[in-house]
């Protein structure tokens, strides 16, 4: 009887401590998830990826960004001018990696690095997403992409 309750107590521990720890880790996951929601990542090819890993365009050699059907989203000229692919001036890319839209407000800015990645800072220091140090030029691929991500969202809703 008494090896019995001994056993019984150890199993009960032991099933305790398992659903602890497989509800901690969930928790964990669910965090880190939620934290890089709605970031914008571009790695050392150029890709531009949101949270998911999913490909949402890339970064040509010639400066031009596209979306992941290859389109033209924009292109930043000689002088750092962000133009759209119908013309219009968006705004100034400087080259390290600050953002000012048209009206000359700084919209976003590269922050501290870490190896070769640098932190997207949206214009109140709120991380936006890491590119790498040789894209810094296109730290505003993040602002255009998740404009755009929002256009068409509200576009879908209608």
């Amino acid at each position: 009887m008494k090896t019995q309750k001994l056993i019984w107590t150890r199993v009960v521990s032991l099933l305790t401590m398992f659903l602890m720890v497989i509800s901690l880790n969930v928790n964990a996951q669910t965090k880190s998830n939620s934290a890089d929601a709605g970031k914008i990542f571009i790695n050392k090819k150029g890709e531009i990826h949101d949270q998911g890993w999913n490909k949402l365009g890339f970064i040509t050699k010639d400066n031009m960004v596209k979306d992941s059907k290859g389109q033209t989203i924009y292109f930043i000229d000689e002088k750092g001018n962000v133009v759209d692919s119908k013309g219009n001036k968006l705004g100034m890319a400087k080259k390290n990696g600050s953002y000012y839209n048209m009206k000359g407000e700084n919209v976003l800015n590269v922050g501290k690095t870490e190896g070769e990645k640098c932190e997207i800072l949206d214009a109140k220091g709120h991380n936006m997403g890491t590119v790498h140090a040789n894209y810094k030029l296109h730290a505003c691929a993040a602002h255009c992409l998740m404009m755009e991500r929002k256009k068409n969202s509200e576009k879908s809703k209608k």
